[in-house]
């Protein structure tokens, strides 16, 4: 029986290169976006076996309505990768720039969003032995990144996923990503880009079929839980 899997923030960048990543190996897919909805519709169509929910995911309820429609669609569910995101480019010093409409925003997407869709899908991953990757950031390991709410945030999930693998053990188990720097829609045009690549090791910024890599491979590794596995290309050890 091939997997069920949702893929949250997947009309583009690595959330798309990890649908068509497990679309490859015969996966079923959810796709997901908030906004983007002709992409995400785009993409389930040009899969084997994929449905398009628009929703956003700091919202329970949507979050609720992914899980259901998966459990509906496909029978079962047996994978969920938290990728959707959100930030703003600013200033660490920033501080007054830093307000409590952006925080709100960020927390509620990067964190209370992967939360809300791990709790609405614990009973269909436990019932398949199943798995959840989040997607961090080692902005969440060093204080770096786009914002000091993004880098916060992403500290948050990445302590999230550990004790999420706790409280799921051994049913379900749960790792995060943490990439470096990514060839993205997002970072597109960022002028410290030409700063952060001199500090790659490997000489190069990380394509999202890279990270897809590291997120196929973690939801399939069935001896790891707890884990925030770093895909930098060497960038935090300078």
């Amino acid at each position: 029986m091939s997997e069920v899997v949702v893929v949250t923030g997947s009309s583009s960048g690595i959330g798309r290169a990890v649908a068509e990543r497990f679309a490859r190996d015969g996966a079923s897919i959810i796709v997901n976006s908030s906004r983007s909805v002709e992409e995400g519709e785009t993409l389930a169509r040009s899969l084997p076996d994929a449905a398009y929910v628009q929703g956003d995911l700091s919202r329970e309820e949507d979050a609720q309505r992914l899980v259901a429609t998966a459990v509906e669609r496909f029978g079962r569910l047996d994978v969920v990768v938290n990728n959707a995101g959100t930030t703003k480019r600013l200033p660490f010093a920033d501080l007054d720039g830093a307000d409590d409409e952006l925080w709100w925003r960020i927390l509620g997407v990067n964190l209370m969003g992967p939360w809300y869709l791990s709790r609405a899908a614990a009973p269909a991953l436990r019932e398949a032995k199943g798995a959840i990757v989040n997607v961090g950031s080692v902005a969440g390991i060093v204080a770096a990144g786009s914002s000091l709410p993004y880098s916060v945030s992403k500290a948050a999930l990445h302590h999230l996923t550990r004790a999420l693998a706790q409280a799921l053990a051994p049913d379900v188990r749960v790792n995060a990503v943490a990439p470096g720097l990514v060839d993205t829609p997002w970072t597109a045009g960022w002028e410290s880009n030409e700063e952060i690549l001199a500090r790659i090791r490997l000489g190069r910024v990380a394509t999202p079929g890279d990270i897809a890599d590291a997120v196929v491979s973690l939801a399939r590794t069935p001896y790891a839980t707890g884990q925030v596995l770093v895909v930098d290309g060497g960038l935090t050890l300078a």
